[in-house]
This record gives structure tokens, C-alpha cells and sequence, in this order.
């Protein structure tokens, strides 16, 4: 939690380093949890310390094993005790800081209607969110709003993806079920299934055969939207860590090339190794997509996805950390990094061709109004309307709020190039 709120790296990045040097996966499963916990109440556990210290603790190891501890004490069924204890250890040689821990948590225990109450009152420490990201969301959905805040502080549920090449929704079902493992095929994504109960993809049936990947259902629709036909060039930018990538292959054989195009080597070692696990082979490519002359051959490509850079405010219930990590100064950048992928995309789909526009994001300026804008700069653009019963429709795409039957929040448009 530290390298998060401290460092501003992401919650998933600091446990894939730390959860392999931990021996029992019963101690990584807790260790996980926690954190996704505090990062998730993060707002609502700051508050409550302030009330219980009579000025800010400076050691941020120290203030975080508290909030780590008042987690515990609230959030979990670890006995009080226990929770106290573990965590005053935890501080190692600070043992100066071990009285100041020890009374706080000891506090909030003898205080914890009183401060919860308080909480209820303030309006960051209900929902968890920070102000300026309340206010945000506030003003883009009023009406919707708090049912938002709601969704994001919930624990999503597991969605598969199955790989419709190899076996059928219906047999993977029964695969499931012969495992005892509780699913029901999901509402709109004719190859997603949800599982009643997460558990570890390891215990997937067909997991390391590329029978199946993790993915919300939100996120398989993409894929659906392309319109994809027999011997079409295919571009996947921004593709790392290579769901849609996968899933565009499994869609259909007979394409004649899919390429998928990140900036990051790192995250591109994943595209790799998921389309090794699946036997699938695609083009991948390093390189800038505000840089194509770097890597583009200059072929035209028949369907472009642009799954855009975004603030991902749709998928904070996925990864909570989000309300940590982004700041309100991030905006205009991404608003502006995703206009100039835009302009420089466009021109590498051949005429007649599709793009969709996509993001993880609940904000206007990031979704409809960045395709408004796209369209009055661009004669060539026309919108080709998406007509299905998810989602909401909005002046140009269509927008899924966050939970909304229970999908994460997505943004989608999809654009014809004219002439």
C-alpha cells in the first residue's frame, strides 16, 4: 500500500512484486484482499483517523499500518484482537510509533458508532471517493450518480470469456458444473459466463488450453462491434494486455492479419504469452500509435479497435486504487492524448472501413464529447449507430454505468470512414 499512496504505482503492479516472495497462497490471498480493501475504503478510513489523532501522523509506513488496522477492526471478520496485534508488529523496529498505533485502534474500537456515524455525514467518507471526483461524476450523471458511488465500492463479480473456437458457452457451463463451480452465462456477450463465487483462474477448466480467459462482460463486447468478416486487416491498438486481442482472433479464423499495437514492451510480454497459452498467432508490434510511421507498413487496415488511454472511472470497483491515482491535472492530458490518437489513427483505415472508439471511462469529455468533436473535424466520419439493449444511448455511442447489469463501465462508438 505503501508504493501505492506513496509512490502512485499501481495496486496490481506493487502486488505482482510482492505476492511471489510470500510462501502460502491462504497468506497472499489476505495480504491481497487488504490491500484492495484499504484502497477501496481509503477516504472513509482516512477520515475516521483524523478524528482519532489530534494531529496528522508524518511516518507514512505508520499511517498506513493504521489504516490497515482500522480495515481490519471494520471490515473483516479477523478477530479485534488479533487485528490489533498483527498490526502493532508489523512496525518492527519503529517501536516509537507502537503506543501511537496501539491507542488509535484501541480508540476506534470504544468509538466506532460514534466515528462510523460521522462518516455517514461526510460526503468523501460515504462514499469513499475523493472530492474532486465525487464532483466530477456529479456533474456528469446527476441523476445516477450516487448509484455509481455505490457500484464502485462493490466487489465485482468474475466474468469469463469463453473461447468460442475451441468449445461452446453451453459445454463450458457443464464443464463447471462438473466441477462444482456455480456459473450462469452472462446477459448480452454471447461468450461470457459469471461465476457466483471468484475463485483463482488457475482452477479454471481449460484455463492453460486457452479454453477460457478472465474478462467483464462489458469488455467482450467490443469485439462484437467490429463487424468482422472474412480476409479483413485488423488493428488492435493500445491491445496490451491482449484480451480483445484473443478475442478477435477467436471470432474468426479466416482474417488475414490482427495486429496488436502497444507502446509498452513490458505489457506486450503479456500480449505474447496469451496468445501462446491459446495457440493463436497475431502481429505484435512495439510502438507509438502517435508515431505510426515507426511501425506502420503502410497498408490500410479494414477495422481499427482504439481501446483509448482514460482515466478509468468505469472500473474502479475492479481496481479501487484508481481513486488514489488519478488527479484532477490527468484530465486535459488524457483528454488530449486520446483527440491525437484520433487524428493519427484515422488515416490508417481504408475507405468503407470501421473503427470503434472505446474506454473504460464514465466522462463525457473522454467518450461522447471527444466523438462530437472527432466528427465535426472529420467529413470523412459518420457514426454508424449501435443499436442493442445495453447500455444507454447517448448523442453519439453508447454508454454502460458502472454496475449496470453488473457490467463495468464502458464507453462505445463506432465510425465509417466515408470516402
Amino acid at each position: 500500500m505503501l508504493q501505492v499512496v506513496v509512490e502512485g504505482r499501481s495496486l496490481t503492479d506493487a502486488l505482482d512484486n510482492i505476492l511471489p516472495t510470500i510462501p502460502l497462497e491462504i497468506d497472499r490471498s489476505f495480504l491481497k484482499a487488504l490491500c484492495f480493501g484499504v484502497s477501496r475504503w481509503y477516504f472513509k478510513l482516512e477520515f475516521i483517523l483524523n478524528q482519532l489523532v489530534a494531529k496528522p501522523i508524518r511516518d507514512d509506513e505508520v499511517r498506513i499500518l493504521v489504516l490497515l488496522g482500522l480495515y481490519q477492526l471494520q471490515f473483516t471478520r479477523v478477530k479485534p484482537h488479533a487485528a490489533v496485534s498483527e498490526t502493532v508488529s508489523a512496525l518492527g523496529n519503529k517501536t516509537w510509533a507502537k503506543p501511537l498505533l496501539n491507542g488509535v485502534l484501541r480508540n476506534f474500537q470504544r468509538q466506532d458508532k460514534r466515528l462510523m456515524a460521522l462518516a455517514e455525514i461526510d460526503e468523501c467518507a460515504l462514499w469513499s471517493h475523493p472530492v474532486w471526483l465525487l464532483g466530477k461524476i456529479r456533474r456528469n450523471w446527476p441523476a445516477q450518480c450516487e448509484e455509481i458511488f455505490e457500484q464502485a465500492n462493490r466487489q465485482p463479480p468474475m466474468t469469463l470469456r469463453v473461447n468460442l473456437s475451441q468449445t461452446s458457452r453451453e459445454a463450458y457451463l457443464l464443464a463447471l458444473q462438473q466441477r462444482g463451480i456455480a456459473a450462469y452465462p452472462s446477459r448480452f456477450a454471447e461468450s461470457g459466463v459469471t461465476l457466483e463465487t471468484p475463485i483463482t483462474f488457475q482452477s479454471l477448466p481449460g484455463f492453460e488450453e486457452g479454453m477460457v480467459a478472465v474478462q467483464d462482460e462489458a469488455a467482450q463486447l467490443a469485439v462484437g462491434l467490429l463487424g468482422l468478416e472474412k480476409g479483413q486487416r485488423v488493428l488492435d491498438v493500445c491491445a496490451a494486455p491482449g484480451g480483445k486481442t484473443l478475442h478477435i482472433l477467436e471470432s474468426r479464423s479466416d482474417l488475414a492479419e490482427v495486429v496488436a499495437l502497444d507502446i509498452s514492451s513490458e505489457r506486450l510480454s503479456k500480449v505474447r504469452e496469451n496468445l501462446a497459452r491459446a495457440k493463436m498467432q497475431a502481429t505484435v508490434l512495439r510502438g507509438d500509435a502517435l508515431a505510426p510511421d515507426s511501425w506502420w507498413d503502410g497498408r490500410q487496415f479494414d477495422r481499427i479497435l482504439l481501446d483509448a488511454p482514460c482515466s478509468a472511472t468505469g472500473v474502479i470497483r475492479r481496481h479501487p486504487d484508481i481513486k488514489l491515482l488519478r488527479k484532477p491535472s490527468d484530465m486535459a492530458r488524457l483528454v488530449e492524448t486520446q483527440r491525437r490518437i484520433l487524428e493519427t489513427v484515422w488515416p490508417l483505415l481504408a475507405k468503407g472501413g470501421l473503427m470503434v472508439y472505446a474506454t473504460c471511462s464514465l466522462l463525457k469529455e473522454e467518450n461522447e464529447l471527444q466523438m462530437l468533436t472527432f466528427l465535426d473535424n472529420h467529413p470523412d466520419a459518420k457514426e454508424a449507430a449501435i443499436i442493442s439493449e445495453w447500455g444507454n444511448a447517448r448523442p453519439l455511442g453508447r454508454q454502460i454505468l458502472t454496475g449496470e447489469d453488473d457490467m463495468d463501465g464502458f464507453y462505445y462508438a463506432c465510425l465509417v470512414k466515408s470516402f
